[in-house]
């Protein structure tokens, strides 16, 4: 007891960055619970994945299988439920997406474990991991306590901590698959990609974002030169996505996309919870806005208070002085 267990998500041959993300946090967390940050890695093929996993947790658990060429939650839950029954975590950690969402809960409810949903954060508090998570669409921040024993089970929201370099050199130990025959009635037939138009801002590595002190469409041109000057692409807040001024897929925020770039420049956002937590674990954020006032300040790295209007254009300037 004592040890994390964190199931690394892997998809078409790459390794999901929430798989970091939870390591991360359970490397943190596992010491004050009297354990190890322990991976667990199912999947064919994945021994680089494993080499990988090391750098982040003290220890691999990994399987690798033909019948696991593909992801298949019933045979996931199977394997899951025999390896949570053997080693006995204290937490199991599963990432908050779509893989995530379809194990979970059935993980739960077979091997009857308390579980929480889309974790911000976990702290440690009289002997036990305390989740905490959103509600009212990020206004309140709630504290959670399990009851019952442990096992516990939680899926962790992506993009939500900025992970470091390797610096572990875990064990890593490749062990058999309790599943011994394919499953028939639930197959995997093909992956379809969901339309992201002609940016994913999800995996931008520099992002200007624009929100309602832009004022109109025509302004969009200043806009777009300062993105060209940093080799930015641009997104949005939803004031302005309804606006029109840019597609819905290029909206941040809790109805729109969590992202995590390098540098995101914010710029006539005041920064409303819901945007917040749609960019706040971006690795250095600029706010440009009038009000000094602003939320949006309250997570900037870099601050200017001053009118857009006459900040961007003389940026834009220098910048393109800089780059030559």
């Amino acid at each position: 007891m004592g040890d994390i267990f964190v199931l690394a998500e892997h998809r078409q041959g790459e390794l999901r960055e929430v798989s970091l993300e939870m390591l991360t946090k359970a490397s943190e967390l596992a010491p004050k619970m009297g354990g190890e940050a322990v991976a667990v890695l199912i999947g064919s093929g994945v021994d680089s994945f494993a080499e990988k996993l090391a750098g982040y947790s003290d220890k691999v658990l990994y399987i690798d299988d033909p019948l696991f060429a593909d992801y298949n939650s019933e045979k996931y839950q199977r394997v899951l439920v025999e390896l949570i029954n053997g080693y006995k975590p204290e937490l199991v950690m599963i990432g908050h997406t779509t893989q995530g969402v379809d194990l979970a809960p059935a993980l739960a409810v077979e091997s009857k474990l308390p579980f929480v949903a889309d974790v911000i954060e976990i702290e440690h508090a009289d002997g036990k991991p305390r989740p905490v998570r959103q509600y009212y669409q990020g206004k309140v921040n709630a504290n959670i306590a399990f009851k019952g024993e442990a096992p516990y089970l939680i899926t962790f929201r992506e993009a939500t901590l900025e992970v470091p370099d390797a610096s572990k050199q875990g064990k890593v130990e490749k062990i058999d698959s309790p599943l011994k025959e394919d499953i028939e009635y639930r197959r995997f037939i093909e992956y379809v990609e969901a339309e992201v138009g002609d940016v994913d801002i999800t995996q931008s590595e520099v992002l200007v974002a624009i929100g309602r002190g832009v004022r109109e469409e025509k302004n969009m041109a200043m806009i777009e030169e300062l993105a060209k000057a940093v080799n930015a692409d641009i997104c949005g807040s939803r004031a302005a996505t309804d606006a029109g001024w840019l597609p819905h897929d290029r909206q941040v925020g809790t109805s729109g996309k969590t992202v995590k770039p390098k540098l995101y420049i914010a710029i006539g956002i005041s920064g409303a919870f819901q945007h917040l937590a749609g960019m706040k674990a971006a690795k250095t954020i600029v706010a440009i806005n009038k009000d000094p006032d602003a939320p949006i300040f309250t997570v900037a790295d870099f601050a200017i208070v001053d009118d857009l209007f006459k900040v961007i254009p003389k940026l834009t300037e220098k910048l393109n002085e800089l780059r030559g």
